[in-house]
């Protein structure tokens, strides 16, 4: 695949599954960000692939349950395969599967980083919990370092 629309984030999840939506609070938290595209989705793989098709470098930003604190932040680099300990999402098929079956249909972006934040509840119909919403600025800010470090300083995001 041949990356030539520059850095995108995608946050994953539900809203309305508490902190599921901890990956679309981020990418709005992200939005406006001069040279980099921000998009939000449930996390379903054709979706997900539609979406990064061109861009490099390419961070989803999701709930992942390791059984760390609330509000932990993991940081992943899924050019490896995901460790399968974790459950990465509460929605349909699980994002280590959905990033393999990218990586099986040769579909898969130059560079795929994962940040996730450890949720602390996931019920349907709440919203996100203080935890949450205290990681939000620190995920932010962890992916911008990101993309300062994986693109040359003329195409950086900040």
């Amino acid at each position: 695949m041949t990356a030539t629309k520059g850095p995108l984030v995608i946050g994953i999840g539900n809203p309305w599954r508490g902190d599921d939506g901890v990956g679309h609070a981020v990418v709005a938290a992200l939005a406006g960000t001069p040279g980099l595209t921000t998009a939000a989705c449930s996390g379903e793989p054709a979706e997900l692939m539609e979406l990064w098709q061109g861009h490099d470098p390419v961070i989803l930003v999701d709930a992942i349950v390791t059984g760390a604190a609330p509000g932990t932040l993991h940081r992943l680099d899924a050019r490896d395969p995901l460790p399968r300990g974790a459950r990465y999402s509460s929605h349909g098929i699980g994002l280590a599967e959905a990033v393999e079956l990218a990586r099986a249909l040769d579909a898969f972006p130059p560079t795929l980083i994962v940040h996730g934040i450890e949720p602390a509840h996931l019920e349907d119909g709440t919203g996100l919990s203080p935890q949450a919403i205290d990681a939000i600025p620190k995920s932010a800010r962890r992916i911008l370092d990101d993309l300062t470090l994986a693109m040359p300083p003329d195409r950086c995001a900040r």
